[in-house]
């Protein structure tokens, strides 16, 4: 049996023996100190460790003088380490769920095993933490009400345009991972695909060189067309369509809603000016209500 404890700040630290389960367990996207004190006790309490690569998992625990055994869980091996890990759990042990940065199941293969877990009766633990694109939403300065998260789009351009196709009606900010290889293709895309909307650009958050780059998309697919290939996890974050960049006074949301309800029912006058503005559709409702109320029929 492995020791269960932690170091933190020099002092070693006991850590209690987890019950039987699924940990799923949030870990640094780059800054080592953006990790909980619950998630350093789970790691060193549980029997095992699944993580996407042992040695990437082998930083963080030797930071924290984490002696407990890890075991590869990751998309070329979840097929065979699935039913090991179940088989594990069924024995009564403990199993903490990492990747290899931020909170697991968002773009890794984690959720195939929560659900064969959960349908195995075994209980599912979340501990949370850091996410990339929590943190990137939080920084970029574009609307945080509505959010849709994509991830990687396909590596094909003829596919990425489809896809980038079909997200274009979405009312809320776009979030998408990208490597550095192909940010400039990508941006290239968006910005045909997705015309003028305000982005953003998050890459190494966390880390010592973070960059957060704001601007129009096709002005931020021209400045990385010419750039070098930038290093590191990026973050693409894209404005909802007609999203402005200075929010609209009381008097310009009158007008639009005015707009809109003429040929529109409440609900969906609300929907489209939520959309064009970037304002929570709950509190343009409630205007559009207040408006036909005092105006009577638009």
């Amino acid at each position: 049996m492995h020791p269960r404890h932690f170091v933190l700040a020099g002092r070693e630290l006991p850590a209690r023996t987890q019950p039987p389960g699924l940990y799923v367990v949030a870990t640094p996207i780059g800054n080592l100190g953006d990790i909980s004190l619950r998630a350093l006790e789970t790691l060193a309490g549980v029997d095992v460790i699944a993580c996407e690569d042992t040695r990437v998992t082998h930083r963080l625990l030797d930071h924290y003088g984490i002696g407990t055994p890890m075991t590869p869980y990751h998309e070329h091996n979840a097929a065979t380490a699935r039913p090991l890990l179940l088989s594990r759990l069924d024995d009564g042990r403990s199993i903490a769920l990492v990747s290899d940065a931020g909170t697991p199941l968002i773009s890794d293969p984690g959720y195939k095993l929560v659900v064969a877990v959960r349908e195995a009766g075994h209980a599912v633990i979340a501990i949370p933490g850091a996410s990339a694109t929590l943190a990137a939403l939080a920084s970029a300065g574009l609307p945080t009400d509505r959010f849709f998260f994509e991830g990687f789009l396909p590596p094909k351009q003829v596919a990425r345009q489809k896809r980038i196709a079909a997200l274009a009606r979405i009312p809320g900010t776009l979030i998408f991972y990208e490597s550095g290889g192909r940010l400039a293709d990508t941006l290239a895309d968006l910005s045909a695909g997705l015309a003028t909307r305000e982005a953003a650009i998050c890459r190494e958050l966390t880390k010592l060189h973070e960059e957060i780059r704001r601007g129009a998309l096709a002005d931020l697919a021209q400045h990385y067309a010419s750039a070098d290939t930038p290093k590191g996890e990026i973050v693409i974050l894209v404005a909802p369509p007609g999203a402005a960049t200075v929010m609209p006074d009381d008097n310009d949301i009158d007008a639009m809603l005015r707009e809109a309800l003429a040929k529109s029912s409440v609900k969906d006058a609300a929907t489209d000016v939520a959309g064009l503005t970037g304002l929570p559709r709950r509190d343009i409702y409630q205007r559009a209500l207040t408006l036909l109320k005092t105006e009577g029929t638009v």
